[in-house]
């Protein structure tokens, strides 16, 4: 239940009462001849935004002008957006200033359709009624809409597409949104550099190839988009680009128009994300042969077990593939022998019933036996407003000795 206050203020008398005005009427109360005040320079500051906390640090991060219509159009070129497309506000506007999102239904003349609560029957209803064309969201958001009763999916006859980012998608989901009949393109990027950044470009010939490897294709996170300047992963010590082998680890840097001023009054974190000059992401991954990037970790979640590194990402996906997991993560849990084991955390489908035992073993069957986790805590996974599931909460947690017995 919502509870609503509408407080009558004697300094501004004659407004009007919640419901007595409809949007339509307060446009036109709007003065076509407004003198709007434009920047001076497209450099200037438009909005502040926070980070997620997924770290449990949020940062100011300031955008400017530039970066944001640019990034705005640039969703439109990666998406091949037609114009006067109907956009379902899945994604929330504070995340990333919504990806651009705003300027970019503004430039494609397009219109918006907004929801109060993100939950599968509001989606396919809002998508029927309205002939939505295009959503983003997190892999929480697409997943609740894969783990939907059939009858809520039935009665779509039109092309539905769908970003999805905040989060490498596990193959499932791509798998599920495929056999949906929805589009999906994966992007990739960080409040510092306007949410997408970058691009799972799709070849046609993709689609002539197994499922499987469609999957494969489809999980990287892609090329630069077309008004980033440069994309690429280096080695963050000595700064040159790893190889393209698909094996050689180092660390997504990005630089260009659509990158941050900077960190709100915080010149020390400023300099050291762009330090060496370009803005470093703090994400591990691999440069492939064909120059798509592949995500291995962000580099506080790998997990050094006996020596050994253990993407959390990896296990995560295997997780994701048991027919019971709604959602999953996995974090380093302290041991005395081993340093560090993956630990980890798993929320169920309504209804679906898994022991420890059996997932332990399910990941055993698809991992190398280091990498399975040790210990696996039931319950619901926290997360973000905006479906990013809170890493830093479920660390503290694997070091509770009594959360790991329960």
């Amino acid at each position: 239940k919502i509870t609503v206050v509408d407080a009558l203020d004697a300094q501004f008398p004659g407004g009007k009462r919640l419901g007595e005005l409809t949007y339509e009427e307060l446009l036109a109360e709007g003065d076509p001849e407004f003198a709007w005040r434009w920047p001076a320079d497209e450099w200037e500051a438009i909005s502040l935004n926070y980070t997620s906390g997924t770290t449990g640090n949020p940062k100011g991060v300031v955008y400017h002008h530039r970066g944001a219509y640019l990034n705005g159009v640039g969703n439109i070129l990666v998406w091949g957006m037609a114009h006067h497309s109907v956009y379902l506000w899945t994604l929330p506007m504070f995340h990333c200033n919504g990806w651009c999102f705003p300027w970019t239904m503004a430039a494609n003349a397009g219109t918006n359709i907004c929801l109060r609560r993100v939950e599968a029957p509001s989606i396919f209803r809002l998508i029927k009624e309205h002939r939505v064309s295009h959503y983003c969201g997190a892999p929480i958001v697409h997943q609740t809409l894969i783990n939907a009763p059939d009858e809520l999916k039935r009665g779509i006859e039109h092309k539905v597409s769908a970003l999805v980012a905040a989060a490498a998608p596990p193959a499932s989901m791509i798998e599920g949104m495929a056999k949906m009949g929805f589009d999906i393109t994966h992007v990739y990027g960080l409040t510092e550099v306007y949410g997408p950044a970058s691009v799972c470009a799709k070849h046609p010939e993709w689609t002539e190839l197994a499922l499987g490897e469609q999957v494969r294709l489809n999980g990287r996170q892609g090329v630069r988009y077309h008004v980033e300047e440069g994309l690429t992963v280096m080695d963050p010590e000595t700064m040159r680009p790893v190889p393209a082998d698909g094996e050689t680890m180092g660390e997504i840097m990005f630089r260009g128009n659509i990158t941050m001023k900077g960190y709100l009054k915080n010149k020390s974190a400023t300099d050291e994300a762009f330090r060496g000059g370009w803005f470093r992401s703090g994400d591990l991954a691999v440069m492939q042969p064909d120059g798509y990037i592949k995500i291995r970790d962000r580099s506080k979640d790998i997990i050094i077990s006996g020596g050994e590194n253990i993407s959390s990402l990896e296990v995560e996906d295997v997780l994701y593939r048991h027919p019971a997991v709604l959602a999953a993560a996995v974090v380093a849990k302290p041991d005395a022998k081993w340093g560090e084991t993956p630990c980890a955390f798993v929320e169920l489908k309504v209804g679906a019933k898994v022991s420890q035992s059996e997932l332990i073993e399910f990941c055993r069957q698809h991992l190398a036996r280091f990498k399975a986790p040790r210990a696996i805590i039931f319950g619901e996974l926290p997360k973000t407003s905006t479906g990013k599931i809170q890493k830093f909460v479920l660390r503290e947690r694997a070091k509770s000795t009594t959360a790991i017995d329960t």
